[in-house]
């Protein structure tokens, strides 16, 4: 048995030495009257005293228990309640059966309640006995009441506490909301360790619980709303991250113009303005994903499109604004929708669209809770969305910047049959490429890639078209060219590495790969330079097909200044030469294996075969090259060796005269051809050095070229009239259509170029 509160103290010999407040009135003394009697004088009535009974008696139920303090011994006089708990113990309890905010109850073996103390909004208050006898989860109201029983069975049987489970709890009556509680269970056991029930506490924690569910949601939806840059995506996200977790029905609703890439308009919202069903999930939907159309006047989306407000509003079969959509009344009642929210899309003051929230059937109404709520959500919602309006925009600039910038269709070099795979990728990209027609029966193929994607990528690829079509002009060597491209790459890398820190574009670094393939029909040889891009692939006219060891060079405006080694490779009429701005030949055998068999057939029908190969491939930009070298017959080709003294001049003449009736060019035209040789091989033999060359190429131009060994460099100048001499090249400028100069390892080329009329066609 427990003691409680010390009503008495006695000394060895039977004098009180000390007195409660609590004893002196059940004694019916004052405190001063009981100090120094002895226990016998007040039990017997003694002198001067009328005692009220027996200690005990007048005490009620007490325990005496020894003190020992020195060589002091004393005797304490406790009050014990009956059923062994001090006053202070049962004034506790009293005070948390009272006025505890806790549901607190005393369950037996059986669950049922001994005592209770109902906190629980789901219970009628309780008092004492109230609720006693009662099934404790009925009481409560729990959703699962067998799941709850074995929980607190559990804790009867092991004696191991069940504490802070979230239990729901649902009105018995079906009306209100329903409430979560904190629910503990603990053992209850006397002292012999007898197992006497359990205590069971509920803490409510409905408000609690709905904040934290709101904050998930709202973190689920900042979390997986807007990973996607594309509008209808973004409102697909929404309505997957907030159904079935926050209401049953969603409908999102975006102006047309936003999905486009427009700017959209400022409030209120003109009702001539279409939106589209950008995301519905739920039962029934009006009108199919997708539909455009105009919103009705005089009903809650489109107010809410008008003053950009979210609003509650409680949808019953008689609401007037139903009437304004026959289509979407149909469908809001079939789906027993009783509760409505309407949130605008907004940024800036700027209206996106519209979500409408429906709940229905069983789920609770809308509160104004769930306003801030759907308010917070379509903010963030808003934000993804012109994220996604101006990546759209942004790409669609970039698109048309590029598709301005790329070749345009023009008439196919008479030596190669070219044809491009181009597969965009999300975002477009900076991949491009050039057929460029050289004098002397050449042909350039240059592939390039520069890394990124939007505006700024793809201004960069024309700034690099430019230049190589600038630098192509001057007949360099395809390593010197390369060369010369990457030194301008480099300059544009520094300049945007000087903007402001602000600047978006400084963050950027610009990288670029390039090849450059330079075809010459005559020799059938091709010359090889790359910068970054993987090997191309060559098919040869027999089937034979592999990659070309082409040693590469680094990446265009990079740290690496290594020179661009070049690579000849024969390339007969009939073989394909494939290069693309990812290594897809090798890492697809699929596309090889194509490539390999369609070798003969045209090569747009081959391109999109390789197309259908890569189909569901496109997250990136993808972008192959193809060219089958058909070569130039020998027939349409006279080459000459040249003595080395003037009287070379006059035999060139006259086997180029030969040539030329042979072709039947016109008279007027061989007369000008004959001039040009004429002036160009008497410049290479008063200059330049042994051996010569001669050698006129006939294709869809008439192409005149001297070789030499020397290494001067012929300038035009604009001799004076008493000059004897001086005027070869300006002569040769006045009446070919063009020509230049191309320098090789030893020696260098001069040509000249006529553009022939339909009489000289073979």
């Amino acid at each position: 048995m427990s003691s409680g509160a010390v009503l008495l103290r006695i000394a060895d010999d039977g004098r009180i030495v000390e007195c409660s407040a609590r004893a002196a009135d059940l004694l019916g003394r004052s405190r001063e009257e009981a100090v120094g009697r002895t226990v016998a004088e007040l039990m017997g009535g003694g002198k001067g005293t009328t005692g009220r009974g027996t200690l005990p008696a007048a005490l009620g139920a007490v325990s005496v228990r020894p003190v020992v303090s020195g060589a002091t011994l004393t005797w304490e006089v406790c009050e014990e309640q009956g059923d062994g708990t001090t006053a202070r113990d049962l004034a506790i309890l009293r005070t948390l059966f009272v006025h505890s905010p806790i549901g607190l109850s005393v369950l037996d073996g059986d669950l049922r309640i001994v005592r209770a103390r109902c906190g629980m909004r789901s219970a009628a208050p309780g008092t004492d006995g109230s609720l006693a006898g009662q099934e404790f989860s009925e009481v409560l109201g729990v959703e699962d009441p067998e799941k709850e029983r074995a929980v607190a069975r559990r804790v009867l049987l092991t004696g191991e506490p069940a504490l802070q489970r979230v239990v729901r709890a649902v009105p018995k009556n079906g009306m209100g909301r329903p409430v979560d509680y904190f629910m503990s269970y603990v053992r209850l056991e006397g002292v012999d360790g007898e197992v006497l029930g359990l205590v069971a506490w509920a803490l409510d924690v409905t408000v609690h619980e709905r904040a934290m569910r709101r904050l998930k949601l709202l973190e689920k939806v900042r979390a997986t709303v807007g990973e996607r840059l594309e509008v209808v995506a973004v409102c697909q996200e929404l309505v997957e991250a907030v159904v079935p977790a926050f209401t049953g029905i969603v409908v999102v609703e975006v102006i047309e113009d936003v999905i486009r890439g427009e700017e959209p308009p400022l409030a209120p919202v003109d009702q001539d303005v279409p939106l589209r069903r950008a995301a519905f999930k739920g039962l029934i939907s009006a009108h199919p994903v997708g539909d455009v159309r105009q919103l009705p006047d005089g009903t809650p989306f489109s107010r809410a499109l008008s003053d950009l407000r979210p609003r509650l509003v409680t949808v019953t079969k008689d609401s007037p604004w139903l009437s304004a959509d026959p289509a979407r009344a149909d469908a809001i009642i079939r789906s027993d929708a009783h509760s409505l929210i309407v949130a605008p899309l907004t940024v800036r003051g700027q209206a996106l669209g519209v979500v409408s929230f429906y709940r229905h059937r069983d789920e609770e109404p809308f509160d104004e809770d769930d306003i801030a709520l759907t308010s917070d959500l379509c903010a963030h919602a808003a934000l993804c969305i012109d994220n996604a309006r101006r990546f759209t925009r942004e790409r669609t600039i970039a698109a048309t910047i590029k598709r301005r910038l790329l070749p345009q269709p023009a008439s196919a070099p008479s030596t190669m049959d070219v044809a491009p795979m181009h597969i965009p990728g999300p975002g477009g990209g900076g991949a491009w490429f050039d057929v460029i027609e050289l004098a002397g029966g050449r042909t350039a193929l240059v592939l390039g890639d520069v890394v990124g994607r939007g505006i700024a990528t793809a201004t960069t690829m024309g700034q690099l078209r430019t230049v190589i079509h600038a630098l192509a002009a001057l007949d360099l060597e395809p390593n010197e060219l390369m060369a010369r491209l990457s030194d301008t790459a480099a300059q544009l890398a520094s300049e945007r590495a000087a903007l402001p820190a602000g600047d978006p574009l400084h963050r950027e670094p610009l990288t670029a790969g390039c090849l450059i393939a330079v075809y010459d029909a005559v020799d059938q040889t091709c010359t090889l330079v790359r910068a970054g891009l993987s090997e191309p692939y060559l098919v040869r006219p027999g089937g034979d097909a592999k990659s070309v060891p082409a040693p590469g060079g680094p990446v265009l405006a990079g740290t690496d200044r290594a020179p661009f080694p070049a690579t000849e490779i024969p390339l007969p009429a009939g073989s394909i030469l494939a290069v693309g701005n990812e290594d897809l030949l090798h890492r697809e055998p699929g596309l090889r294996d194509v490539l390999r068999e369609g070798a003969k057939l045209p090569m747009d029908e081959l391109c999109d075969t390789l197309a259908y190969t890569l189909r569901d491939r496109h997250e990136t930009e993808k972008l192959l090259l193809l060219a089958r070298a058909t070569g130039l017959p020998a027939n349409q080709v006279l080459t000459v060796p040249l003595a080395e003294d003037l009287a070379a001049v006059p035999e060139a003449r006259a086997a180029v005269h030969g040539q030329l009736a042979a072709w039947d060019i016109g008279a007027e035209e061989a007369f000008t051809t004959e001039l040009i040789v004429s002036e160009l091989v008497a410049n290479a033999l008063r200059y330049g050095a042994p051996p010569y060359r001669l050698r006129l190429i006939f294709d869809e131009r008439l192409t005149c070229e001297v070789r030499d060994a020397g290494d001067s460099v012929p300038h035009l100048k604009h001799a004076r009239a008493i000059d004897e001499g001086g005027r070869g090249l300006f002569i040769v400028a006045s009446i070919a259509n063009g020509w230049g100069i191309r320098y090789h390892a030893q020696g260098k080329t001069v040509w000249a170029q006529q553009c022939l009329g339909t009489a000289g066609q073979m």
